[in-house]
């Protein structure tokens, strides 16, 4: 299906521009009340200014007329209403599926992507929105158009939730709300942990944005400090782990930190989470052709999670470029789903959406980037297909550890 315009110009290529101020959405309650107390202001201005921010339209402190005119300028001098500085948005699946570019102040380039399910008998509508945690990514999956990118920075928890702000508006058009956020766009959550607690404080707080801690999903690649660290605070959100494969030799090559974290300690250290949690853990495998959907590795997926609070989402791989893999047949992952299932692993094949206007994590981002020449390019083939092809004869990588991926 043809992708629906709606409207937003393509972004503007500009040089960046750093701007020292707190993006407010980022800002708790008590530090605006703090904040308000050391200039002689009302504490109760904390709530009018939070509720401009998550439940008003205000593109600024000067839109908010509930406050006073020089309240509005100290606002506006202090802080940024929005880290985002411009959106272009694509939509297709007949409005179902809406991808977003965001250009953040200082330039980074970040993406979000919002997705609508109607409701059916005996399930109620959803809509779920994937959001970023960095600009780029270290990690460097090769089948990810994020890892093409390579890693540009951390996002602060203002710029993280400025994508849900932006992407709220679609459905309250309609008189309706985000129901589930999850964090699997660009970007390794759990290298950027504390600025994503920081958001999600302020997503399931009921003074900002209100959702329940039970609707929000952390993805990870497998950072196990990180897991341990999530463990010990008890969240209730749900724990995503990106596994892909089972085996060390292919999943070093799929998931490049598997080098500094195995398989087998990444899962154990899920494991250990959901046992303390009480929280089913979420196994997300992309689905690449004649790499990692044979029998020999759905055995040894259901032999690593047997018995183990987990559920498997099997994702077909989107066509990322540059990549000489493609995705597997459903026949294959649905085979692949049945050994799984056989195992007492509850699993589901999931569909993708939005592929016309690069939904999958980074494309768009890519596109934006341009081109790389032509020799880059033949490099990066020809290294994934003599990686891959060592994997596949149970040989580990040989490749260094990604650099910003430490303990």
């Amino acid at each position: 299906m043809t992708a629906e315009p709606r409207g937003e110009r393509a972004l503007p290529v500009i040089g960046p521009e750093v701007d020292p101020r707190p993006g407010l959405s980022g800002v708790g309650l008590s530090e605006l009340e703090a904040w308000l107390d050391t200039r002689g202001e009302p504490r109760y201005r904390a709530r009018q200014i939070g509720d401009a921010v998550w439940r008003g339209d205000a593109t600024t402190a000067h839109d908010v007329r509930t406050l006073p005119a020089t309240l509005r300028e100290t606002l506006d001098a202090t802080f940024r209403w929005d880290t985002v500085a411009d959106t272009e948005v694509r939509i297709t699946d007949a409005g179902l599926t809406e991808k977003a570019l965001h250009r953040l102040t200082d330039g980074a380039m970040v993406e979000s992507v919002l997705m609508h399910f109607p409701g059916a008998a005996g399930r109620r509508e959803r809509h779920t929105l994937c959001i970023s945690s960095q600009a780029g990514c270290a990690v460097g999956c090769p089948f990810c158009a994020t890892g093409e990118l390579g890693f540009t920075r951390d996002l602060t928890s203002a710029e993280i939730l400025d994508q849900v702000r932006h992407a709220a508006r679609s459905p309250a058009q309609d008189g309706r709300r985000l129901t589930n956020i999850v964090f699997m766009g660009m970007g390794e959550p759990l290298l950027n942990l504390d600025n994503v607690l920081g958001a999600i404080e302020a997503l399931a707080d009921a003074k900002r944005f209100g959702l329940g801690a039970r609707h929000i999903t952390v993805s990870t690649s497998g950072v196990v400090p990180g897991i341990r660290r999530l463990t010990a605070m008890g969240p209730q959100f749900t724990l995503a782990v990106s596994l892909h494969a089972a085996r060390d030799s292919l999943r070093d090559v799929l998931v490049p930190l598997n080098r500094r974290w195995p398989v087998a300690e990444v899962v154990e250290a899920a494991r250990d989470h959901a046992r303390k949690t009480g929280r089913r853990i979420t196994y997300e495998v992309t689905m690449i052709g004649g790499i990692n959907d044979t029998e020999l590795d759905a055995q040894a997926m259901a032999d690593l999670l047997r018995g183990d609070l987990a559920h498997v989402n099997l994702i077909p791989m989107n066509p990322v470029a540059h990549t000489p893999w493609q995705a597997s047949s459903m026949e294959t992952i649905e085979r692949f789903a049945r050994t799984l299932r056989a195992a007492g692993i509850s699993t589901t094949i999931r569909r993708n959406r939005g592929q016309e206007i690069g939904a999958a994590c980074g494309q768009l981002a890519a596109e934006r980037a341009g081109e790389p020449a032509a020799p880059a390019v033949a490099r990066r083939r020809d290294r994934i297909v003599r990686d891959s092809a060592r994997a596949l004869r149970g040989e580990r990588s040989r490749e260094p550890i990604p650099a910003g991926v430490g303990d």
